[in-house]
């Protein structure tokens, strides 16, 4: 059977999340919808990652085994149109080797969170990324963040119900940003690991979004990690503001 990776793009705010819901949409049912509409029959898919309810994607990575010997072109139109009016869109497809998976080719995700901070509500970034209204400092939370780079146990960072086998991880790259935006700040934190833990990143950016309202010192997030214990977390960012932005793999798959 051919098989084929897509690149996906989606809004996540209508969604119960990446994975297929009994009773809830989903991004992947979404797809696997669309899929059935070209092909008759069951599809199931694999993604590179599962993103909870409400967190969004521009470089989200998932594959395909077809019945049909598609033009990598044609497939992502027809799926496309099959798609709407989701907010989920395929960016591009690309025949793959029988050996490609998604989830386990992969060697790195990135993600990136949005932070505003400003005192009116904003408009027209509503849903899509998280707002506070108090000023942050970029120095604290970059020189706390700091703290959480190399090999560490993350347990401090995991979601309870996380049904990973080791909260120990690697992490490579935790690197906060500073826009000046019209009456505030826009704060980008770039994350980029092998794999992640379940609600590490969004754990991450509210534990330092309180450095950075200087409500903890930096020294306090190097003290939570350590301490190996969930209840040392600071509070955990909502979804809205989370994308998966980026997976890497030995073989691009889109390139060319």
């Amino acid at each position: 059977m051919p098989r084929y990776a897509l690149k996906v793009e989606y809004d996540g705010a209508p969604f119960a999340g990446w994975q297929r819901q009994a009773d809830q949409p989903s991004v992947q049912g979404a797809i696997e919808s669309a899929l059935a509409k070209l092909e008759p029959g069951p599809h199931t898919i694999a993604a590179a990652g599962r993103t909870d309810a409400g967190v969004h994607a521009t470089g989200q990575v998932a594959h395909c085994d077809l019945q049909k010997d598609w033009d990598a072109f044609r497939l992502s139109e027809a799926l496309n149109y099959h798609l709407k009016p989701a907010p989920v869109s395929i960016l591009v497809a690309a025949r793959v080797d029988e050996e490609f998976h998604a989830r386990f080719s992969a060697y790195e995700r990135q993600y990136l969170f949005r932070l505003i901070s400003r005192r009116a509500p904003v408009t027209h970034e509503r849903g899509k990324v998280w707002q506070v209204q108090h000023p942050l400092a970029l120095e604290p939370m970059q020189e706390a963040a700091n703290h959480l780079l190399g090999r560490h146990d993350f347990t401090t960072f995991r979601a309870s119900i996380c049904q990973a086998a080791s909260p120990v991880k690697s992490l490579d790259e935790l690197r906060i940003e500073a826009f000046d935006i019209p009456h505030g700040q826009e704060f980008r934190f770039h994350v980029r690991a092998r794999s992640f833990l379940h609600n590490q990143v969004r754990s991450f950016v509210g534990t330092l979004e309180r450095v950075g309202a200087g409500s903890w010192a930096p020294g306090d997030v190097r003290t939570a990690l350590e301490a190996c214990d969930r209840a040392a977390c600071g509070p955990v960012s909502p979804p809205q503001g989370l994308y998966l932005s980026k997976v890497g793999y030995p073989d691009d798959p889109f390139a060319g």
